[in-house]
């Protein structure tokens, strides 16, 4: 029940930096390849000044806060459809493991942190499937993993459309 329950939420994601628009990010950057030691890059990088607020595109749960390596300071966000919201190079987290968030709240300020340190501040942002969509591998470098990331521009792009 809880996993139908999940897919049938809606979702009407928002660009999840305050002030963004589809100009501050190249919509080709998504499995853009070489990438350093990822390979490709499996999200989008929204660029904008440090300390920019960092908005929940979506409602949901927060997984995890916390450091990584190559993402530095970072937030995963279980939202609707059963998906992970991704952020990365962030500056720094307002929001802690298992808090429930509101599409449009404030969850962290855009960074430079990780392997982001020393580039242009922006938020990396992914979108991850824990249910496969198996009719979206393809022959791209690690094009198999299409199947869990999603292109975040199909959601935020499109939508901004209508």
């Amino acid at each position: 029940m809880i996993l139908v329950t999940g897919l049938l939420l809606p979702e009407q994601l928002i660009i999840p930096v305050k002030g963004a628009a589809p100009k501050d990010w190249n919509p080709k950057s998504w499995w853009y390849e070489p990438w350093g030691v990822s390979g490709v890059h499996k999200g989008i990088d929204i660029f904008a000044p440090k300390e920019t607020p960092v908005l929940a595109p979506t409602y949901g749960v927060v997984l995890y806060r916390g450091e990584i390596e190559l993402g530095g300071n970072v937030l995963f966000i279980l939202g609707p459809k059963w998906r992970v919201h991704f952020f990365g190079h962030l500056n720094r987290s307002k929001v802690g493991f298992g808090q429930i968030v509101k599409r449009g709240q404030e969850i962290g300020e855009v960074g430079d942190s990780g392997n982001a340190r020393g580039k242009a501040p922006h938020l990396h942002y992914e979108i991850n499937t824990w249910l496969p969509y198996p009719w979206r591998w393809d022959g791209a470098t690690q094009g198999w993993k299409k199947i869990f990331i999603l292109n975040p521009n199909d959601y935020l792009l499109v939508k901004r459309r209508t």
